[in-house]
């Protein structure tokens, strides 16, 4: 049995990241036309993909040459889940963690949920800035009649109206959680689905639960160990 660590986007704040739900955060940020919970769709993705791929592109992709923290080396040699699809984990040396909503640097092909595909390496490099919606609309192989099942591609992450599948590691994620000792939520706001998966999991088990945050949200559960304070202040106390 292992400690369990599941991450969230307050981990990749000091990485100068911005938050998903702060002031300068993913979601509220939306486009000029639409709210991010609006834009985070499959179906925003199939029926106006040129907004989609734009928003995504400038909302988390212009991220990736970002840097890890302390936070991310210390969890390096843990096991781990983590809500960010920023990389930043693997780029700090954690080779078996789990990216449970995906990972900016990959996409896959598009296709039915559930369907065993493969995840490839997105070209970003290859997106010209100059002619973006063009060239991110060649880049994932979309036509004038929007993405097409089993042709075009698709970036590799859960979107609002999508459901975890064995391509985010659904099955894995939810065994760790099964055979934890104790698990550990660093930098997130529970408001998705893998932190209630969890803490449903800690209360059917009784498994002990601790909480990292400066502004910790309460936990129904009957073993739970609150530390108010940031994530890097965690791992030096």
């Amino acid at each position: 049995m292992a400690i369990l660590y599941i991450t969230g986007a307050g981990v990749s704040a000091q990485s100068g990241i911005p938050t998903f739900r702060g002031e300068d955060g993913f979601w509220t940020i939306g486009s000029e036309n639409y709210t991010p919970q609006q834009m985070a769709t499959r179906a925003m993705y199939q029926h106006n993909p040129q907004e989609f791929l734009k928003w995504y592109y400038h909302r988390f992709v212009t991220y990736r040459h970002h840097g890890p923290n302390e936070v991310h080396h210390w969890l390096s040699d843990k096991q781990l889940i983590t809500q960010n699809i920023d990389g930043l984990d693997s780029k700090a040396g954690n080779t078996h963690y789990i990216s449970i909503h995906g990972r900016i640097n990959e996409m896959t092909l598009f296709h039915e949920q559930g369907e065993p595909v493969n995840r490839i390496i997105a070209p970003w490099d290859q997106v010209d800035e100059t002619q973006l919606t063009k060239s991110l609309l060649d880049l994932f192989k979309i036509g004038k009649h929007g993405p097409k099942l089993n042709e075009s591609l698709k970036p590799y992450v859960i979107l609002f109206d999508e459901f975890y599948t064995k391509l985010y590691q659904i099955n894995k994620a939810q065994q760790q959680m099964l055979q934890a000792e104790k698990i550990v939520f660093i930098g997130t706001s529970f408001s998705v689905n893998i932190t209630q998966i969890a803490i449903e999991t800690a209360r059917q088990y009784d498994i002990p639960i601790e909480v990292v945050d400066p502004e910790p949200c309460h936990i129904l559960h009957s073993n739970v160990t609150y530390h108010k304070m940031t994530a890097s202040e965690y791992i030096t106390h």
